[in-house]
């Protein structure tokens, strides 16, 4: 079997030294390469062609953010970033390497890279490694804005809009969030597969990229009223359901591996509203999501899946398909229109 062939960036040459060390015992892994700056790690993704990138984010010259966009928009390479997240500025530059086409960000601890910490590093990198990665992120998300398409009226105004994604999630959410008109009327719940160490940047990140309110969601707060566009998100490692008027932030156990889950959100908002919703699962590996969308599809609430062409990974669009869950299946850039135009229909439904 073919090894996956890693190429190391990092300006630290002990880490460089320590991630071969542990890339040089799995059998699956061969280190092809390793790199100081991003201009080096840039010049060796062009001449070596490896499966996958480990990229630190902070290094001279050229950082890894900037890295991270050339090699994205000239030789697309599955890249894994090692970002220190509980620092508040490379937290955020980390979100930016992830839209800008980054597959995956691993915490990295201020002291010894352990064992623990390297396994958890290889398995993240072989799964990156399976990652059909596409030519500048950036430039597919860009187009004219559209005018909302003509959908049915639904059958109860919705209250809510609940979204899921996982890997090119966050490029995805920021797209749609900075896309939706000022006067969509519903706030939305968002879970995105995302470690604790990353959630206080992710809602920064998103609240400055589309100008809204973006917070974590409040374990007991009311559940949002319709009328107003705001975001709350699930924290790292806790699920976030809704109950009895309510959100809950609970610990519970993983489903699919995944704390939070999109499966517990879209369930629980099934059961709270039936069909007072819409359902959006974006970008992502595994089926997280799937489960979840069709039970809102069975209570009635409108559903909408991302498109294959505009996936980064299309796991779990792909699942929750199969499952006959998606009433609507679009490219990412017509998301933000058809969500409009159901969210407003909806609303003329409840006027009439």
């Amino acid at each position: 079997m073919n090894r996956l062939r890693v190429l190391i960036v990092d300006d630290s040459l002990t880490v460089r030294r320590r991630l071969a060390e542990a890339f040089a015992f799995e059998p699956t892994c061969e280190v092809v390469g390793e790199a100081m700056d991003g201009q080096q790690a840039f010049e060796q993704c062009q001449r070596l062609r490896p499966d996958v990138v480990t990229m630190d984010l902070v290094m001279p010259k050229v950082d890894g953010l900037r890295a991270t966009e050339l090699i994205m928009a000239h030789c697309p390479t599955p890249i894994v970033v090692l970002s220190a997240a509980e620092n508040r500025t490379e937290g955020l530059r980390t979100l930016d390497a992830l839209a800008a086409g980054a597959v995956d960000a691993v915490d990295k601890p201020s002291g010894l890279l352990d064992a623990k910490w390297m396994e958890t590093l290889v398995s993240r990198v072989r799964v990156a490694a399976r990652v059909r990665v596409i030519t500048h992120v950036r430039a597919r998300l860009h187009s004219d804005v559209r005018a909302p398409p003509r959908v049915a009226p639904l059958s109860v105004p919705p209250r809510l809009l609940v979204m899921g994604a996982s890997t090119g999630g966050p490029a995805a959410v920021r797209h749609i969030l900075r896309s939706l008109p000022a006067d969509f009327p519903l706030p939305v719940l968002l879970v995105l597969h995302i470690t604790e160490h990353f959630d206080t940047a992710m809602v920064e990140w998103l609240g400055t990229q589309s100008g809204l309110q973006v917070r974590n969601a409040v374990d007991g707060e009311p559940l949002p009223m319709p009328g107003r566009l705001c975001v709350r998100m699930a924290p790292g490692n806790r699920h976030l359901v809704v109950k009895g008027g309510r959100l809950r932030v609970v610990e519970g156990p993983e489903r699919h591996s995944c704390r939070p889950s999109v499966d517990e959100l879209f369930e629980s908002v099934a059961r709270e509203l039936g069909g007072a919703a819409i359902g959006c699962l974006l970008t992502g590996m595994g089926r997280d999501g799937a489960e979840g969308l069709a039970a809102l599809k069975r209570a009635g609430a409108a559903t909408v899946v991302e498109d294959e062409s505009t996936c980064v990974v299309f796991g779990m669009p792909r699942e929750a398909i199969r499952l006959g869950a998606a009433q609507h299946v679009v490219g990412l850039t017509d998301i933000p229109p058809l969500l409009t135009a159901l969210a407003r229909a909806g609303a003329r439904e409840g006027l009439s």
